[in-house]
């Protein structure tokens, strides 16, 4: 049985940027009081084993030796390249050991979209063999459509996962669906998940409209966001203030103007990358390494990194079972080296295991039906107005009726046949695709009854 020490020990390193004495509670377990956490914390103090800063109502504990090699990352689970490995080193020795940084621009400046790619000739075509889908060929946004459902929750909970959020899987797909907030769970911990579905939401259904552009970042960047930055302003704008990052000696750019250019730099190369994997890292890379928004950066970088996965009909990548302690090390090896060595690696197995997850749900999906794949904006058009108003089961048909006028005649009775079956249904595992809120569904529900 592992011991209190070592399980409060496991809770704190779950927390690369410290843990709240709230986040080691919810984490171990334990159903100690609050006085009692603070004295064996205090114990772990003593006797050197973990560190605590900040001021009296804003206490962060960390692990005063990190040793990736004792994380729970089974060490066979990612197989790190030589360069990785030794850049792990680097980035795991003590603060006080690495040397200082700003933001270096001719990080990104030196980068030639199509001929100095981060991705090896090898490594795209392994991607692209394992990111196939039969949508190919079809209209950007075709196959995530079909698997709205699950990428709504997979990769909602694990980008919170990697934020520190504690909704379990089960939990996040409670909230997702049906609008149920978790007992013994923060407010905000709820709205980072309800913000990732939104998210989420708008780079699927806008799919030929959005790119590496400041409209699609700016708004992505709005919808993580909402309701979760002390400055409410801030949401959807480039930052006006200093930051910092924890546990690292980096310091991105301060000054305004600076990071607005950067910024767009960022985006003109993003846009001229060909190569959807490229252009996926390539954004995960430079997003979190400029931190052009106040906060939420690391969110925006990886549902960013979607955008051209999405728009080729690729497998998403959701970030499925990536461990946060090496995912972190990753990003600190391009803060303060400007190394993408090690975060690579994170991307090419994060991607490997998305890719074949969503490779079983292929499988399971089947053919789609051909009629249902040709009319699917309109039906869902249709459901989305019909729950969205709320409208009554003698309203339904006329609506119903009058909506398949705009078919060929062929088609009329199919559609009105089609959308009476979808209606019939629907419920709270499976009415997201159709756009409407927890809110939305559940009144449409009431008054679907009578």
């Amino acid at each position: 049985m592992i011991s209190e020490k070592a399980t409060l020990l496991k809770a704190i390193a779950e927390f690369p940027d410290g843990a709240s004495l709230d986040e080691i509670i919810a984490t171990s377990g334990f159903s100690f009081g609050r006085r009692t956490f603070q004295r064996r914390l205090e114990e772990l103090k003593k006797s050197g084993e973990i560190i605590i800063t900040g001021a009296t109502r804003n206490l962060r504990y960390h692990i005063a030796a990190p040793d990736f090699s004792a994380t729970k990352l089974p060490s066979s689970a990612i197989t790190l390249s030589e360069a990785a490995q030794e850049l792990l080193k680097l980035v795991q020795r003590p603060v006080q050991q690495r040397q200082p940084v700003g933001y270096n621009r001719s990080f990104l400046e030196k980068y030639q979209p199509n001929i100095s790619n981060y991705l090896s000739t090898a490594e795209l075509k392994k991607l692209a063999e394992l990111g196939g889908t039969a949508r190919l060929n079809e209209p950007a946004g075709t196959y995530a459509k079909e698997i709205l459902n699950r990428l709504l929750i997979d990769l909602s909970w694990n980008s919170s996962r990697l934020e520190g959020n504690t909704y379990s899987l089960l939990d996040t797909e409670r909230l997702i669906s049906s609008g149920h907030v978790a007992d013994n769970k923060s407010a905000k911990e709820a709205q980072m998940i309800l913000n990732h579905k939104d998210a989420i939401e708008f780079i699927v259904q806008l799919a030929d409209e959005i790119g590496f552009n400041r409209y699609t970042l700016l708004n992505l960047h709005s919808l993580l966001s909402n309701n979760l930055l002390p400055n409410p302003a801030a949401s959807g704008r480039l930052r006006h203030i200093a930051v910092g990052i924890q546990n690292s000696v980096y310091t991105p750019l301060a000054v305004p103007q600076l990071i607005e250019e950067m910024f767009d730099l960022m985006l003109d190369k993003a846009s001229q990358i060909e190569n959807p994997f490229e252009q996926a890292f390539f954004i995960m890379v430079h997003i979190p390494y400029l931190q052009p928004f106040d906060d939420v950066n690391k969110r925006v970088s990886r549902l960013a990194s979607n955008i051209s996965l999405n728009k080729h009909n690729l497998a998403p990548l959701s970030f499925i079972d990536v461990p946060n302690e090496l995912y972190t090390k990753g990003l600190i090896g391009v803060y303060e080296l400007n190394n993408v060595e090690l975060l690579k690696d994170v991307f090419l197995w994060a991607y490997e295991r998305s890719a074949a997850q969503y490779a079983v749900l292929r499988q399971s999906l089947g053919e789609p039906d051909p009629f249902r794949f040709k009319y699917r904006d309109q039906i869902r058009s249709i459901i989305h107005k019909i729950i969205s108003e709320a409208m009554a089961k003698s309203q339904v048909e006329p609506y119903i009726n009058d909506q398949a006028q705009e078919l060929p005649e062929v088609d009329r009775n199919k559609l009105i046949e089609v959308v009476e079956s979808e209606l019939l249904t629907l419920h709270e595992g499976n009415f997201a695709r159709y756009l409407v809120r927890p809110s939305e569904f559940k009144k449409w529900q009431e008054k679907w009854k009578y």
